[in-house]
C-alpha cells in the first residue's frame, strides 16, 4: 500500500487536465495492485491465489509503463521522483513472482 500512497503524490502533481487520463489510470493500477492481492489472500485453493496475483502484476506492469510515460511527458516528473518508484515495482513484481512459483510448486507437489 506503500507504493499506492506515493503513486497518489505523484498524480498530485500532474496537470489537472490529466484528471481523466493519466492520473486515473495510475492511480486506478496502484489500488488494484493490493486490492487483487487483499482477494486472493481470501481464496480457498492455490490456484485463485495465483490468478490474483497475476492480476496483480498485470497491474504492476500497467503502473510501470505509466510512470516512465509520466516521466517522459512531464518534467515534474523527475528521476529523483519515478525512479525509487520504479525500482520498488521491481522488487514488488520479483516477490509476486516468486510466491507464485511457490504456490504453482505446491500444487503440482500435492497432485504428485
Amino acid at each position: 500500500m506503500q507504493l499506492t500512497k506515493k503513486i497518489y503524490a505523484i498524480t498530485k502533481l500532474l496537470p489537472a487536465d490529466e484528471r481523466y487520463g493519466l492520473i486515473s489510470q495510475m492511480n486506478r493500477a496502484a489500488v488494484s495492485v493490493p486490492s487483487n492481492i487483499a482477494e486472493g489472500s481470501q481464496r480457498i485453493t492455490k490456484e485463485g491465489m495465483g490468478h490474483y496475483l497475476r492480476i496483480a502484476r498485470g497491474s504492476l506492469v500497467e503502473l510501470e509503463t505509466q510512470t516512465l510515460l509520466c516521466r517522459e511527458l512531464f518534467s515534474v516528473c523527475s528521476d529523483s521522483i519515478t525512479l525509487p518508484i520504479l525500482n520498488e515495482i521491481q522488487e514488488l513484481k520479483k516477490m509476486m513472482y516468486s510466491f507464485q512459483q511457490k504456490l504453482q510448486s505446491d500444487s503440482e507437489q500435492v497432485c504428485t
